[in-house]
């Protein structure tokens, strides 16, 4: 079960929708806090199995991540899995449901921090309330998607 899911109905197919949200370069264009990413160890696009590597600000703050693929089915979910190192960090999830002309699309944020990243992060990354500040950052991404989507 995620922490925190955010839905927006885009009027764009759901082949659409799926291409742009798979797109990790492409992220930092809709994402508040994601600066987008680059696919690494010979991946280059979503695959189950590709890796990339995400790269994310808050203000003065930078930092990168490593991302798995853990679901890329064209149209309907693109997911992975998010490490710092050798710890879980969280698993987001794209899935997509449409009808044609119209998405609904639902991300969804899994919290994978241990405990004591969970205490010491806020500190240090300027965010007490990660599941709040994420899902504030969600439904801006995906009003950003709906507009390219759309556009």
């Amino acid at each position: 079960m995620s922490d925190v899911e955010v839905s927006a109905e885009i009027n764009a197919a759901a082949e659409k929708v799926w291409s742009l949200v798979s797109d990790l370069p492409r992220m930092g264009e809709w994402s508040p806090e994601n600066n987008g990413g680059r696919w690494i160890d010979g991946a280059n696009g979503p695959a189950v199995g590709a890796k990339f590597r995400g790269r994310n600000a808050k203000g003065l703050r930078r930092w990168s991540t490593t991302c798995v693929v853990t679901d890329a089915t064209p149209g309907k979910r693109f997911a992975f899995e998010v490490t710092y190192g050798p710890l879980s960090i969280s698993t987001w999830e794209y899935d997509l449901s449409g009808n044609g002309s119209s998405t609904r699309v639902t991300e969804s944020w899994t919290d994978r921090r241990p405990a004591w990243m969970k205490v010491a992060s806020g500190p240090v990354m300027g965010v007490i309330d990660r599941a709040a500040h994420n899902r504030r950052e969600m439904e801006q991404t995906l009003a950003s998607l709906k507009k390219a989507a759309e556009s």
